[in-house]
């Protein structure tokens, strides 16, 4: 059960949102309620939810400030806004700072609550993959989640196809979003273009089978993503300051 937590300046709202989620039979549990972002923020702070359905408009600190400022502190928990019409715009800039989705208070029904929290799920159970994802990052460089639960999901089909080819077309039709903002977007939340990441993944990927297996540099190559040997040993050198052959000689010698 994923542990989620409910902010809400109307306790009725809060009681309805309750009842709604039993009868949704979804895989959440109820763990806090909060009034205000403020009273959410200590909330987040000591229990750690995995999901925060919160209010957009609220009194001291309202919905969009709240998942402001739990992702300038680091929480990385999942948020859901809850909107009337009339704010539609802050829910499209809460979109921005990485949230799930929203959720309409007028018409909200089971069957939407349902959907909606579904897709919750896959981002979370996504999250928790790439926490687990270690095993061509030795060093303790494993792929962490960003903020922003498209780009997740981005790290997350690299980590699984990063010896095929991939390009940010191809990347931003998995998605559904443009190209050109899907680039911008990455490196603003990694701090990497798309192309050094794939590249680092790969070399990662490259260093492990050197340091752990007798197979050939070009061998290697190609299984971690390069189908040409040249531009293999060129990209790794440029990111190691070594050749494939050096860095397994330093290996051995250590």
């Amino acid at each position: 059960m994923w542990r989620t937590l409910i902010v809400e300046d109307e306790q009725p709202a809060r009681a309805s949102m309750r009842k709604l989620f039993k009868k949704a039979d979804i895989p959440f549990e109820i763990v806090g309620e909060a009034a205000d972002g403020r009273e959410a923020l200590a909330i987040i702070r000591e229990i750690r939810p995995d999901v925060v359905i919160t209010d957009i408009d609220m009194p001291i600190m309202d919905g969009v400030k709240l998942l402001m400022q739990a992702r300038e502190e680091g929480f990385d928990c999942r948020f859901v806004m809850l909107t009337a019409m009339s704010e539609f715009e802050y829910a499209r800039q809460a979109l921005e700072y990485g949230a799930s989705g929203y959720l309409l208070k007028l018409s909200l029904d089971v069957n939407g609550l349902r959907q909606a929290m579904m897709k919750v799920v896959n981002e979370l159970e996504q999250r928790e993959k790439l926490r687990k994802v270690d095993k061509w990052f030795p060093g303790g460089n494993q792929a962490e989640p960003t903020d922003h639960p498209e780009m997740n999901r981005i790290i997350g089909y690299i980590e699984e196809h990063y010896a095929e080819e991939i390009t940010l077309k191809g990347l931003a039709e998995y998605i559904r979003m443009d190209a050109s903002y899907v680039s911008d977007l990455f490196k603003k939340k990694t701090g990497s273009t798309l192309t050094h990441y794939i590249q680092n993944r790969r070399i990662q990927a490259a260093k492990m089978l050197l340091a752990e297996t007798d197979k050939t540099v070009s061998e290697i190559g190609r299984q971690v993503g390069f189908e040409n040997d040249n531009y293999f040993i060129k990209i790794f050198k440029r990111w190691c300051e070594a050749t494939p052959n050096e860095y397994r000689k330093g290996i051995a010698s250590d």
